[in-house]
């Protein structure tokens, strides 16, 4: 796949998270984006929100860490919501690190939302 194509999926990826979850929209966030793939070489992007504003980088500022398997990407990328997002995280399809605090915060808000959106 072009970076071109990777591009825009990480952009739908972003805009359906904050679709469904606004306040993250309004959080100022570096992240470092792993989509890793068989074979090796595993492309690393930066990800920055508001905007989202997406680069091919390193991604050294990034506060945290997303890794994801690209199979699995794609699918979220083009249908997954939250709960897709978290189910995939529940079954260590998706691996987050980084600044505990950043990451507490987030995944208070999503529980958040995910409890709303139960009933």
């Amino acid at each position: 796949m072009s970076a071109a194509a990777t591009k825009h999926l990480i952009r739908q990826a972003v805009e359906r998270l904050v679709a469904d979850v606004p306040a993250i929209g309004k959080l100022k966030l570096v992240v470092r984006l792993e989509l890793a793939a068989r074979g090796g070489d595993a492309p690393i992007w930066r990800v920055e929100v508001p905007g989202p504003k997406i680069e091919r980088d390193p991604a050294g500022d990034a506060r945290v860490d997303v890794i994801v398997q690209r199979q699995q990407f794609n699918t979220l990328a083009v249908e997954g919501g939250l709960r897709e997002w978290a189910r995939a995280y529940e079954k260590g399809h998706v691996r987050i690190s980084g600044d505990s605090a950043v990451i507490k915060l987030m995944a208070n808000v999503f529980e958040r939302h995910l409890s709303r959106t139960r009933g």
